[in-house]
């Protein structure tokens, strides 16, 4: 026979389930980082609206990092500038962070010499920005050993870098460039291009002359129309793909008829 629920248990557990819950959300809110509430990080400078979400990863080096405006900073980002703490870096920001960054959970940021990200930049989880890389010259002495080879990275504005991908010393993204999910970054990728792979090649590109090459094999998405309420979208939600097809075919005649009259 199954043992019969305990009601006052299984209420009790919910209860308490819930303070944990709310417990939780509390440290979060409390501990994210902000400009208004740095806690004990001291940065360079940290934008209006820009919140570091608790709980953080490794930060150091902060007054040498930039971070600009209207920025989100995940759980568990890491963002070092320097070897390790407490060096003096001179005068100038070695990390630079624009306006409307997005850093996804987990992603690490590691500057020990110049990182430029640019305004707009939004990156999914796990990705990882660094410049400087292991040297293994000497076959002799341990790989952890060699002093290490350093190079600035840029990312220019407007850049979606995908889950997983890898920017490595030396990296020039140029503006608006998808980085696609575990790609591997090195040299230069031009303005307007899509790359992908390990280590990543462009694979798609958009030039003033010849519009994106090879084509884009789907339409672009269409903004939703302003001033279009929640109720109308619920109900285009709701409409079969046949009945949305007539609904086009309807825009497309009145749309042509329209255009006779002119």
């Amino acid at each position: 026979m199954p043992k019969s629920k305990n009601t006052f248990s299984s209420w009790r557990g919910r209860l308490v389930q819930r303070a944990v819950h709310a417990g939780w959300a509390w440290v979060q809110r409390t501990g994210s980082v902000t400009a208004e509430r740095p806690g004990r990080f001291r940065f360079r400078a940290l934008g209006a609206h820009t919140r570091l979400a608790f709980p953080l990863g490794t930060v150091f080096g902060e007054p040498w990092i930039h971070v600009g405006s209207h920025c989100i900073v995940g759980e568990q980002v890491t963002l070092t500038a320097g070897l390790m703490p407490d060096l003096d870096l001179g005068p100038e920001p070695i990390l630079r962070i624009g306006d409307g960054v997005v850093l996804g959970r987990g992603s690490h940021v590691i500057a020990d010499t110049t990182v430029t990200i640019g305004s707009d930049c939004y990156f999914g989880p796990y990705v990882y920005v660094t410049s400087t890389n292991h040297s293994y010259d000497d076959p002799h002495e341990p790989i952890g050993k060699q002093w290490p080879r350093m190079e600035p990275v840029e990312i220019g504005p407007g850049c979606w870098i995908g889950t997983g991908a890898v920017i490595l010393p030396g990296a020039r993204i140029g503006r608006n460039v998808v980085v696609a999910a575990g790609a591997v970054v090195r040299g230069v990728v031009p303005d307007h291009a899509v790359v992908a792979g390990a280590p990543a090649r462009v694979v798609r590109r958009w030039t003033a002359e010849d519009g994106w090459q090879p084509p884009l094999r789907t339409p672009a998405p269409v903004p939703i129309p302003e001033g279009a309420t929640a109720e109308q979208l619920n109900a285009l939600a709701g409409l079969d793909e046949e009945t949305a097809a007539k609904l086009a075919e309807l825009d497309e005649d009145a749309a042509g008829r329209l255009a006779g009259l002119d």
